[in-house]
């Protein structure tokens, strides 16, 4: 695997089971799963958090990238939508970001405000009308997870299905207790030591916004936030490209790379998640069947069919319809009435919180959970914080830098 100027968070961790029966290795990391982003790692987007200000006063934007760098030619963008309800909103905040020198962007919030200069130093530069303020530079990579053992786990599950585990009537497959168990086993160790975490000690590139609540909830209070990088310019000695072409976007974490494209060929698998990158937000639901087809596989992990989280058991190919549903609108939730955010996919699960995605959470066990076993806990991978400390309250947010590691 080629880890060269890139990021390995997940490049374990979201090979497709096509590539773990044996299909050549993808030449990624954690995002950089199209061409595209291959071709230009500071335009893929590694993580996307987003939280509330504990004051109740702000929303709190993280964008992180995988080059550990910025492009004079790309345009980042976080995108703001607000409603009443989920998967329902009638406004959209848009703050976006330009770079002409490695930590001087111009950013704009609407036609509202902008800031223009130095946003490198640790109290960020302040917009113009005081609507929000930025930080962009290196930064200590917040991401955490153990991904030797997730890739353990998952050869265990592909080696069962290359096998001829038998299939329910909705794609569930049957592991049998043995296997599930070592699934399971697997994902909570490090080659057979205590779960370790893969990005310790990683930089990222992060880009940091702090904007004023009032100016971004114009629809209502439950916020739908995703975000993108898109061409501004073509680089010099490429083809022309056209401004505003979508590179890749996120919203929560895991939901493209770990659920898109997973039994297809590279090939195959590869132009689906091109589509999912470029996709509108008209479009997205076209990935729902995608999605339903993967999550039939995860649902199985446990040795149980039926009892991942919105399933509906009995139900046949429509069982994992309700969640590719959800999943397949690609957000993190937040609702901006609340203070506390330390619930991954609160909002969606009812819960008192304001949901959203800080740092410090470890919103990647709860969603494997979900997806296995229904529950909010049961499926860890060993890994339950970062080695360095973050802040859901002092901006910018993320720790400083760690000495520059080897490439893992």
């Amino acid at each position: 695997m080629n880890t060269r100027n890139t990021r390995p968070a997940f490049a374990l961790a979201a090979l497709s089971f096509a590539t773990l029966l044996g299909a050549p290795p993808v030449s990624a990391s954690d995002h950089l799963d199209t061409q595209a982003v291959i071709n230009d790692p500071a335009a893929d987007i590694g993580d996307l958090y987003a939280w509330m200000s504990p004051d109740g006063n702000h929303l709190n934007l993280v964008m992180t990238i995988v080059g550990k760098k910025f492009s004079d030619h790309v345009r980042y963008a976080f995108h703001i939508d607000s409603g009443q309800a989920i998967g329902k909103t009638s406004a959209t905040s848009t703050i976006e970001c330009d770079f002409n020198s490695a930590v001087a962007p111009e950013c704009r919030l609407d036609q509202l405000d902008r800031a223009r200069g130095d946003a490198s130093v640790e109290r960020g530069n302040e917009s113009e009308q005081h609507r929000f303020r930025v930080f962009a530079g290196l930064r200590d990579d917040p991401f955490f997870n153990n991904v030797r053992g997730t890739r353990a786990a998952l050869n265990v599950a592909a080696a069962a299905l290359k096998a001829g585990v038998r299939r329910d009537t909705a794609g569930c497959a049957r592991f049998d207790t043995a296997t599930s168990a070592r699934i399971l086993d697997e994902w909570r160790h490090t080659e057979g030591n205590p779960g370790r975490n893969f990005l310790a000690g990683w930089n990222t590139a992060a880009l940091v916004i702090e904007v004023d609540i009032s100016a971004v909830n114009h629809g209502g209070p439950l916020l739908g936030v995703w975000a993108t990088t898109t061409v501004r310019a073509a680089p010099p000695g490429h083809p022309p490209l056209e401004e505003g072409v979508a590179i890749d976007r996120m919203g929560r974490a895991l939901t493209g790379n770990a659920l898109l494209g997973t039994f297809d060929s590279e090939e195959a698998s590869n132009a689906r998640k091109e589509q999912y990158n470029r996709a509108p937000p008209e479009a997205w639901p076209m990935f729902v069947p995608d999605l339903a087809e993967t999550l039939a596989i995860y649902d199985g992990f446990d040795g149980i069919c039926g009892n991942q989280w919105l399933s509906k058991p009995g139900v046949g190919l429509g069982r994992y319809t309700r969640l590719a549903l959800l999943l397949a609108d690609d957000r993190i939730w937040i609702d901006s009435h609340a203070r506390e955010c330390k619930k991954s996919f609160g909002i969606e699960r009812h819960e008192t919180d304001c949901g959203g995605r800080a740092p410090g959470v470890d919103a990647v066990d709860v969603f494997r959970s979900l997806l296995v076993n229904g529950k909010v806990s049961g499926v860890e991978d060993g890994v339950s914080r970062d080695d360095r400390e973050v802040s859901d309250s002092a901006f910018p947010f993320l720790a400083p830098p760690s000495p520059e590691q080897p490439s893992p």
